[in-house]
């Protein structure tokens, strides 16, 4: 696999301490930005390490030994908790173990902690699972069903409402300071056009939206890997091994 070395130029010009590179195996989808805008934000070195999951290395031994559920992004932090190496996957787990490691983007008192946590929850939930099947029956499915394509448009529309309408009581999604729980949301919206919704519906959504896409964190974030990806629609190859059989044999 190609590897990227991302350190940022916070830490190769400041002279401080050295700070040990994480590893990110990743690529760039919704969950793979969430990890990288993270470690933008909050100035750790990284290594980007792409995982193709259209040519199927999410099922690689080497990567099932630190995510055995075979999805992206996992990292390896060689300066865990203990001194000690430490592999994280899922990624609501690791913004939250990146948190607790910079002590940034999760409140530190119980109700403000608790207030973020519980909207991270609603993204891992709700927000993610639910656009990905949106996304996977309006583009992906190779019959355009129009029952799933219903079902899971309107349920895009009703997770936006709910968003904005928690946006139009608080500046953030989980409180007044900007958390991990904006950073799990933000990317999953931007495909907006691909899950049938009209971003200026959701006015208070659309606030927010625009905020966090003009932050420098975020636009690096985002630009992880991203010249590596290409279209799924366009390689049968990639789509069998994402949506067909492979997906299910035991590894």
């Amino acid at each position: 696999m190609r590897r990227f070395a991302l350190k940022l130029p916070h830490h190769r010009e400041t002279g401080g301490p050295c700070v040990s590179t994480i590893a990110v195996h990743s690529w760039p989808t919704p969950n793979g930005h969430k990890v990288h805008i993270m470690l933008e934000e909050c100035g750790l070195p990284y290594e980007a390490i792409p995982v193709n999951i259209g040519a199927g290395e999410q099922f690689r031994p080497d990567f099932l030994a630190i995510s055995p559920n075979n999805k992206i992004p996992a990292i390896v932090d060689p300066d865990g908790p203990d001194g000690e190496p430490i592999p994280v996957f899922e990624s609501g787990a690791i913004l939250v173990y990146l948190a607790a490691k910079t002590g940034r983007f999760l409140p530190a008192g119980d109700r403000a902690k608790y207030e973020v946590l519980q909207w991270l929850m609603f993204q891992m939930g709700g927000v993610g699972p639910m656009l990905g099947q949106c996304h996977h029956f309006r583009i992906y499915a190779p019959e355009k069903i129009a029952y799933a394509i219903d079902r899971y448009t309107n349920e895009a529309k009703r997770l936006y409402g709910v968003i904005d309408k928690r946006l139009a009581q608080s500046e953030w999604l989980g409180g007044a300071e900007y958390s991990i729980a904006d950073i799990a949301t933000f990317p999953w919206l931007r495909s907006w056009q691909n899950q049938g919704v009209q971003l200026e519906d959701y006015p208070h959504l659309q606030r927010w939206f625009d905020t966090i896409a003009q932050r420098p964190a975020v636009q690096r974030g985002v630009k992880v890997l991203a010249e590596l990806r290409k279209p799924i629609t366009e390689d049968a190859k990639a789509r069998e091994i994402l949506f067909g059989a492979a997906q299910y044999q035991r590894r």
